[in-house]
């Protein structure tokens, strides 16, 4: 009877499991197989995931493990490199590219892909309205922000943050989080646009018609949806994100660059080296770095390039606005798009062993079109993408002649969420070099 009893209970516990991964788990798939049954092309391969949470379980676990690549790795193993897959995230049907040809269709063609970040992804990363008016606001005011000649126009006041702000870590005697004290010189810069917007607004009042306009003349007259025109606070969310690139993308570039270069001898010798040689080459009047002396730091744009290359955002969202076929597959009207930039910026056919952090592998290498992407392509080519460089590379300047890094947990874990970070955000002491 007891032998009865434990088959029945076997046999129950197998019939279970089998409902759950050949029944439940395929749910999604064939719910969308019979939605979309009359499609000349086939979906691209790839899994749906569970009814309802798709395969956010597995894109949670990973990224907040800090093992990002992980996620799209498995869908490499299991469907292989065709570069186009279905996935279901964030509550919407999903496809995935990482091959450039195909990057670069999805973030040129805005009339069949439109922005489109899930609603859940905008409440937990960008809850700032700016971002659903980025596409509107951009076409308007980037114009007269692009381009190098703006970043030098800052050079001064970025110069004065990076000095002042290296100087005070380095006297605070107790460890500090490096990555939130990057996000705060950052925010200096909010200070600065908000004292330029009150200066600028009591002149608009005597402003004589006929005046040539400029950016912030363009900000005040801009109305959103409601007709209503946007308050301070929104005109500085703009030209910080514009002109300085975001303080979080920013901060984490910087102190991933840092972190590189401390736990690499080899690439901070070299940096360093360079940098004595242009101070070496500086004439005995000039007293502060120099336009021209950042144009010759060829290796320091290198470490840059392969911080851009090496911690890249994951990926950035795009969405149907027609059914599409790419490559043979089908791509329904309304499905989120995912241009997976880590995967791309991490393959193998492009870049030789790419787990390591090399910037040396930028001599005389020109990446094939569309698979280096930090900063998009396009109409919607970050505008702030020369200025952002320009931040990075001043302050990897000062920092390599004068400071060093003493990480307090150098095994520290790292998350990926909201994005990739250590989880103690880089703690740290700030050393000043005394021979500097």
């Amino acid at each position: 009877m007891k032998f009865q009893w434990f088959w029945m209970y076997a046999a129950t516990l197998l019939a279970c499991y089998i409902f759950v991964n050949k029944v439940l788990r395929n749910l999604n798939d064939w719910y969308y197989d019979l939605k979309l049954r009359k499609r000349q092309y086939p979906l691209p391969p790839g899994d749906m995931g569970w009814p309802l949470i798709g395969n956010l379980w597995p894109f949670f676990k990973y990224f907040s493990s800090g093992r990002r690549d992980m996620f799209i790795n498995n869908i490499f193993l299991r469907y292989g490199r065709t570069g186009i897959y279905k996935t279901h995230l964030y509550g919407s049907p999903s496809i995935i590219v990482t091959t450039p040809d195909m990057c670069k269709k999805v973030l040129t063609d805005e009339e069949t892909f439109k922005m489109g970040y899930p609603k859940a992804f905008i409440l937990i990363l960008a809850p700032n309205r700016i971002l659903s008016e980025h596409g509107r606001l951009k076409r308007l005011v980037a114009a007269p922000i692009a381009g190098h000649n703006v970043s030098v126009m800052y050079l001064e006041c970025i110069k004065d943050i990076v000095i002042n702000k290296l100087e005070e870590l380095s006297n605070m005697r107790r460890p500090i989080e490096f990555l939130n004290e990057m996000s705060k010189a950052g925010k200096k810069l909010d200070k600065i646009v908000q004292y330029i917007i009150d200066e600028r607004r009591v002149k608009a009042k005597n402003r004589q018609i006929g005046e040539k306009n400029d950016l912030l003349d363009i900000l005040f007259e801009i109305k959103d949806k409601g007709a209503e025109k946007f308050e301070d606070k929104d005109i500085i969310d703009v030209l910080v994100s514009f002109l300085f690139g975001g303080h979080d993308s920013i901060a984490a570039s910087i102190m991933w660059t840092i972190m590189h270069l401390t736990q690499d001898p080899l690439c901070l010798k070299k940096a360093k080296e360079e940098q004595e040689e242009i101070m070496k080459a500086r004439p005995s009047s000039q007293k502060r770095l120099s336009n021209e002396e950042i144009k010759n730091m060829v290796y320091l744009s290198q470490v840059v390039d392969e911080t851009l290359r090496y911690r890249s955002t994951f990926s950035t969202f795009r969405e149907a606005t027609i059914d599409v076929n790419i490559n043979g597959y089908f791509i329904p009207k309304g499905w989120k798009v995912l241009v997976w930039l880590s995967a791309m910026h991490m393959a193998p056919e492009h870049y030789s062993n790419p787990e390591e952090y090399n910037p040396s592998r930028w001599d005389d290498y020109n990446p094939a079109t569309g698979s280096f992407l930090p900063f998009g392509i396009g109409r919607r080519l970050c505008p702030g993408r020369d200025l952002a460089r320009y931040e990075m590379t001043i302050f990897l300047h000062y920092f390599v002649l004068n400071y060093r890094l003493e990480l307090i947990n150098p095994e520290c874990p790292l998350t990926s969420l909201p994005f990739r970070k250590p989880v103690d955000n880089c703690l740290a002491k700030v050393i000043k070099l005394s021979d500097s």
